[in-house]
């Protein structure tokens, strides 16, 4: 057994095809089938890349500080601040597609704006006839609360609808002015905030509303600048209703600080005829600017092109050319 132990010690390992094992000193073929005997040992172990990637995303990465180059880096940032890519510049907004917007607007709410003024008129006249009725009698608690609703309804609305409206009238005034401007070729005579304090300040608004839709009336019909505006009967129509609508309003307000039976009688007398001017000023203005807006840029008309085929009617003949 011990004479046998180093021999068995010298043989190499067994032959994966035959299964003997042959001594080391033999070489490294199989002597009994020739197959190659080296001592090979397969282990799959991952990739270094892999295997460090697989480290990074275990341990997670601790800020370090910039990063450091071992020499001077030959690239950069342009020396200037950075800026967004700048696209193609919005065209400029078109005056006159303006002022047809706000005309879309405007229009209805002028209409309505007379309706309510119109109601309200109504519901004043009404409490006056119910003053005069109550001279004879007692009057009627239902017909009392019902005229007293109807006032205070339309005199609510019809103030809120006048101010809306008002304001995109005014807006409407400003695009349209620019608009004349632009289709003349010139400067417009007046600046926005001429316009808006002309419209808007006590003793102004009696007279440069008119004209500033005189001008913009003047430039839309192609009259020359050297020639003086001279207003068209429909806006010299609606210049007398502004101008008296501005003057009741404030003789309105001031006598509504007086005292007694007869001035609180007077009172809604006025009240229903500043209502009535209302509704009819309201209803001018809305045809005056449709007339001006559709001079300052008339509609083009639509061509529809019809193809017609011609039949020639039964029985009839075709004639040789």
């Amino acid at each position: 057994m011990d004479a046998a132990a180093p021999e068995n010690a010298r043989l190499g390992p067994p032959c994966p095809r035959c299964g003997r094992r042959a001594p080391v000193a033999d070489g490294p073929f199989c002597p009994y089938c020739g197959r190659y005997l080296a001592a090979l040992r397969w282990v799959a172990e991952p990739p270094g890349s892999t295997a460090a990637v697989l480290a990074r995303r275990r341990t997670r990465a601790v800020y370090t500080g910039p990063p450091r180059y071992p020499f001077q880096p030959r690239w950069g940032f342009a020396p200037q601040r950075w800026e967004p890519p700048t696209g193609p510049e919005p065209a400029p907004s078109d005056p006159l597609q303006s002022a047809r917007a706000l005309l879309g607007t405007v229009v209805p709410l002028l209409w309505a704006t007379s309706a309510v003024a119109l109601l309200a008129a109504g519901a004043e006249v009404w409490r006056y006839v119910l003053l005069l009725a109550s001279r004879d009698g007692a009057l009627s608690a239902s017909a009392v609360a019902a005229s007293d609703a109807l006032v205070a309804s339309a005199g609510t609305v019809a103030p809120i609808l006048t101010v809306i409206a008002g304001g995109l009238v005014v807006l409407w005034s400003v695009r349209a002015a620019e608009a004349a401007a632009d289709r003349a070729g010139v400067r417009p005579s007046r600046s926005t905030r001429h316009i808006l304090l002309g419209w808007l300040v006590p003793g102004l608004n009696l007279a440069v509303p008119g004209s500033v839709l005189a001008e913009i009336e003047h430039t839309a019909t192609g009259l020359p600048a050297s020639l003086r505006p001279r207003p068209s009967r429909l806006l010299f129509a609606w210049w007398v209703l502004w101008s008296g609508g501005v003057v009741l309003s404030a003789v309105v307000l001031l006598w509504s600080l007086r005292q007694g039976v007869q001035a609180r009688a007077d009172g809604v007398v006025l009240h229903a005829v500043l209502d009535l001017l209302a509704a009819v000023t309201a209803g001018v203005t809305a045809v005056l600017i449709v007339r001006l807006t559709r001079l300052l840029g008339p509609a083009r008309p639509q061509r529809r092109e019809i193809l017609l085929g011609l039949r020639p009617p039964p029985g009839a003949r075709e004639v040789p050319a």
